[in-house]
């Protein structure tokens, strides 16, 4: 990969730990709001959630919700799902403490600030995210990632979400890159990996979990891993 200019990293579960970060959020709401004295298994109600923010992030990559729907619909359907009373005051409590708190946690994958030093002297860093701007940023800002990249592209900026491809030509026309010079780093085989090789990117999926994927391209389990294959 000696021609290679530019990675373009995505940034929720690649980079930022979304998993960990979000469950030491909902551990801490789940005791301040009292949801405890409703519910006695926590760990049942992280992955019920998990499950619900999953499929709700689905279908806003593929624009079929909209930011204000992810917001408190998850919450929502989670509360619902345990059969909580008053669940839209209670959902929209929750939807805003969550968005508030979560970004601000820092726990990023082993390896991340390693890594990306060792790659910044060698290439051009870039951002593309799907996630909502305000937050992507403060959680850049907070685990002191930001100095990292040249371009950080919010998919809000465009008005539609990876796997769009107008998301990836956007991002090549800003950093004034070439797709065959340029690798999409991200854990999402068809929003980060198939989304980058429609618009002739090369691609490194982000594997942390050892999952099976049918998709041709090479894989990592380990930031650190870049450090040998770039």
């Amino acid at each position: 990969m000696n021609t290679i200019e530019h990675l373009f990293f995505d940034l929720d579960h690649t980079l930022w730990d979304f998993e960990k970060n979000s469950a030491e959020t909902l551990t801490e709401l789940f005791v301040e709001l009292e949801l405890n004295a409703h519910v006695s298994d926590l760990p049942e109600f992280i992955r019920i959630y998990q499950t619900i923010n999953a499929r709700y992030w689905n279908l806003y990559n593929h624009g079929k919700v909209t930011k204000a729907e992810v917001r408190t619909g998850r919450f929502k359907d989670t509360l619902t799902h345990f059969n909580f009373p008053a669940v839209d005051e209670l959902a929209d409590r929750f939807g805003t403490a969550y968005i508030e708190r979560s970004p601000k946690k820092n726990h990023v994958f082993d390896g991340t600030h390693e890594t990306l030093t060792y790659l910044k002297n060698r290439y051009q860093l870039h951002i593309i995210t799907n996630g909502f701007t305000e937050v992507q940023f403060t959680k850049l800002k907070n685990c002191d990632l930001t100095h990292f990249f040249d371009l950080i592209l919010c998919t809000e900026e465009v008005g539609v979400n990876k796997p769009n491809p107008l998301v990836f030509q956007t991002a090549l026309e800003r950093t004034n890159a070439l797709a065959s010079k340029s690798i999409m780093i991200g854990d999402n085989p068809e929003t980060d990996i198939m989304g980058a090789q429609k618009c002739g990117l090369n691609t490194i999926l982000f594997n942390p979990h050892f999952a099976h994927y049918e998709i041709d391209s090479p894989q990592i389990n380990t930031l650190k891993e870049l450090t040998i294959l770039l």
